[in-house]
């Protein structure tokens, strides 16, 4: 939520079933039956696989059921329509830890931005296989934890940092250009709950340097995706993307500025609609109810 929501006290629904009638109506009655007002609701019918999605927000002031008894009552509910859901209070503030090797724009980005409310939630701790932004760790007031990775001591790192996630009850991890490959173990400990972002190249140019694949190719589009991480590499369900022009006036210094900016901009999008639970992930795809 943003700081501005987060005056008035609500709860977000956000909720997947095989479509039928009377969805909307039955959770709309629900809330009004409890003196709940609706102040936002959006949904969304995928045809190809009959399956309903939707996003309900609304004011608690004033609701009749004490926060910890909505889920129970709305149970029925659920279990008629076959529903997958989650429920979130806006009081109830993520913690999100930021993963961070030696490139800082991300990071400089999301703390920013994250000071000054534009993005929700409390950056609790930040993660790095370096020590080189030990000091803007120090700087926001930030704890920071360094775990050098070599290919023998990765697995035990792993376990480290699941460890530590888990201790300071971390709701996101946000991989702002973190150089390392996450192992299946990390991902699922925690799934749907691993934001990472990388530039658009993909699959075509794999590897080191794609900026300057691309630049051998004379590409004209360059771009950036932000997604949930999955054992796949890089093939996990899409939150948010953007694209920008280059040209052949652009060197490749041009396009590696213009690319972090991009970066910069998709995550921290893509970090906002989690934080303010605006995605529902589903078969390797995403609806973002904006």
């Amino acid at each position: 939520m943003t700081s501005s929501q987060a005056e008035t006290p609500r709860a977000v629904l956000l909720l997947s079933c095989p479509d039928a009638r009377g969805i909307v109506a039955e959770v709309s009655h629900f809330i009004y039956t409890y003196n709940g007002n609706i102040i936002h609701s959006s949904q969304h019918d995928d045809e190809q696989s009959s399956t309903f999605f939707m996003r309900i927000e609304w004011d608690i002031s004033d609701f009749t059921l004490p926060a910890e008894k909505i889920r129970a009552a709305f149970e029925p509910i659920a279990i008629k329509f076959e529903m997958s859901y989650t429920l979130e209070f806006s009081d109830q503030v993520p913690r999100l830890a930021v993963f961070v090797s030696r490139q800082d724009h991300c990071l400089f980005d999301l703390l920013l931005r994250n000071k000054e409310g534009e993005i929700g939630g409390e950056i609790a701790l930040i993660v790095s296989n370096h020590r080189d932004h030990e000091n803007v760790a120090e700087w926001f007031g930030i704890p920071f934890y360094h775990f050098p990775v070599t290919k023998e001591t990765k697995p035990e790192v792993e376990r480290e940092q699941i460890d530590l996630l888990r201790r300071e009850s971390i709701d996101l991890v946000v991989l702002a250009r973190y150089m390392q490959i996450l192992s299946g173990q990390f991902v699922e400990a925690f799934p749907k709950r691993i934001i990472n972002i990388h530039h658009s190249f993909l699959p075509a140019f794999v590897g080191a340097k794609p900026y300057h694949q691309a630049f051998e190719r004379g590409v004209k589009i360059i771009g950036a995706t932000s997604h949930y991480v999955t054992e796949n590499l890089d093939q996990g369900p899409i939150i948010e993307q953007d694209v920008t022009r280059v040209s052949h006036r652009d060197s490749v210094e041009d396009m590696v500025q213009k690319g972090k900016n991009l970066e910069k901009v998709v995550l921290a999008r893509a970090v906002r609609l989690h934080v303010e639970h605006r995605v529902l992930a589903y078969r390797n795809k995403t609806v973002v109810f904006e």
